[in-house]
Order: structure tokens, then sequence, then C-alpha cells
């Protein structure tokens, strides 16, 4: 199998760390974006990371060298798509801006090449209509960071072949990820219906003055032993995608009492997105 080409689309921190898991997993890997300097600073980010992987023995140096020998950037996706076996979209979290890169990539990419969204809130028959071939479709959740936890969710919407399933089941498992396989689409999946619950729950603490953000994120740390609280977890995964993935959210139910708290709009529309602007929920300093 590591004969194969994987495209991964998108050099955000999900985008660049699926490259770098694909080029790992012994795959020539094609790292994709429409910006120069994105893609830029996704490989210095990478080079920064493997080198810290590296010293404390994570990986080795030779595999590590050997995965960038795999790995090559592109601003170019009809070069990108051109002969891969399979592509990983990892772009922004927005149904417009997918369905045009599948399009385009229904055209560039072989008929053959089994095709997959990161998004756990879009699911993967809200693009089958603008892929050929649609059965080869499908999503495949990777969590942040993906260089350090180990589950994927594989979700088998209504047009995907099994095929499919199984093609990229053998792709997740060769980056040595653990795969959990939905039998059928539903909006977030297994892993952030979950989440969605306790996000919910300590926003409405929060804003009911029940308690502070730090000591929610006490009580779930210490008395349920979740390794994060879920303030810091909303800095770190960005308050500006789970904005959006409340209003795709509120979409998908129809209601839009489903829609972003008053908190993270507040945050969202004042620029504080979390650890990668340097506040959220928490105040980081600078960038």
């Amino acid at each position: 199998m590591t004969d194969q080409t994987v495209l991964v689309c998108g050099a955000g921190a999900m985008g660049q760390q699926i490259a770098m898991l694909a080029a790992l997993g012994g795959y020539e890997t094609r790292l994709y974006d429409v910006a120069e300097p994105q893609l830029d600073d996704a490989l210095h980010n990478l080079r920064e990371l493997m080198a810290r992987r590296v010293d404390k023995g994570r990986n080795s140096a030779e595999e590590v060298a050997a995965a960038f020998d795999r790995l090559t950037v592109t601003t170019d996706l009809e070069v990108a798509a051109s002969g891969v076996d399979a592509v990983i979209e990892a772009i922004v979290e927005r149904l417009d801006v997918k369905r045009e890169l599948f399009a385009q990539l229904s055209e560039y990419a072989p008929a053959t090449a089994v095709l997959a969204t990161n998004s756990s809130s879009i699911v993967s028959s809200k693009l089958a209509d603008v892929v050929s071939h649609p059965e080869r479709l499908c999503n495949l959740h990777f969590f942040n960071p993906p260089l350090v936890l180990k589950l994927v969710e594989l979700v088998q919407g209504p047009h995907t072949a099994d095929e499919t399933i199984e093609r990229f089941t053998a792709i997740a498992e060769r980056m040595q990820r653990v795969v959990v396989k939905l039998d059928k689409e539903i909006f977030g999946f297994v892993v952030n219906r979950v989440l969605r619950a306790i996000f919910d729950e300590s926003i409405y603490l929060y804003e009911s003055g029940i308690a502070s953000v730090e000591d929610i994120d006490t009580a779930v740390t210490q008395g349920l032993n979740h390794p994060i609280g879920p303030f810091a977890l909303l800095d770190l995964t960005g308050i500006d995608v789970n904005y959006h993935i409340k209003q795709l959210e509120a979409e998908d139910l129809g209601d839009p009492a489903a829609g972003p708290s008053k908190t993270l709009t507040e945050l969202y529309e004042a620029g504080h997105l979390g650890r990668k602007s340097g506040r959220g929920f928490y105040d980081y300093g600078s960038k």
C-alpha cells in the first residue's frame, strides 16, 4: 500500500499533521493549500514539532527524515490531485467552500481515488452531488492534534461503498490510528456529540453565574478525570471553529436556539479565538 499517493487539502493545524501522519505511514504525500505562506508555515511548524518528537523518542530521526522526503507541498490543486489514490480534505468548516473544492477534486483526481472530508459537522452526503462516483466519498474525522490523538471516526454515508470504507480503514491503520466506524451519518458523530453536551452545559453554568470558567474546568479535570477542561479545550480547538459548528448544528436541527451561545458569539466577534489569537476564555498573552 505504501506505493500509493495521498493528497491532503488544507495546510492548517489539522491538515499539516494529517499529511505528516500519511508521510510517516509510508505514503507519498502531497499537501495542498491556496496560500503559499500557509504552506511555508506548515513546513516550519512540522519541522519544529517533529524535532521535539525525535528528542522525546517518539520517532526516530531516520523515519522523520524519510517522511519529509515523501512530503511535497503545492498551491496548484490540479497538479496536487493528479494521479492520487486518496484525498483527505481539511479546509475551513464551510459547506460552500468544501463543495467548491470537492467539485474541483472530482474533475482533477482519478475516478478511482477515494475521497474523504475531515469534517465532523458536515456529513459527506452534503457533498456527494458535486462528486462523480459519490460511492468513493466518506467522512474520515481526525482529532486535534492528529499526531497525538489516535482516534479517527470513519463514517459511511448512504452513498458510500463498502470498498471506500475498507480503503480508508487501511490508510488510517497504516497511520497507526484507531478507527471507530459509524454505519450512519449523524451531526457531530460520536465524540463531538458527547463533547457538545459538556460544552453547552459548561457555558450554561458560566453564563448563569453558577461558577467561574476556571472552577468549571477544575471540576471537570479533577472530578471526571478529563485531561483538559471544557473551556481550555474550546480555546485549544478554536473559538471560531466551535462558533461555526454551533451555527451548522442550528441549521441541521432547524432550531436557532441550538446556535452559538452569547459568550461564544461575543468572543468570536471580538476576534478572541483562543490560543491561536492569544485570548479566548483564557488570556494567553501574545500569539
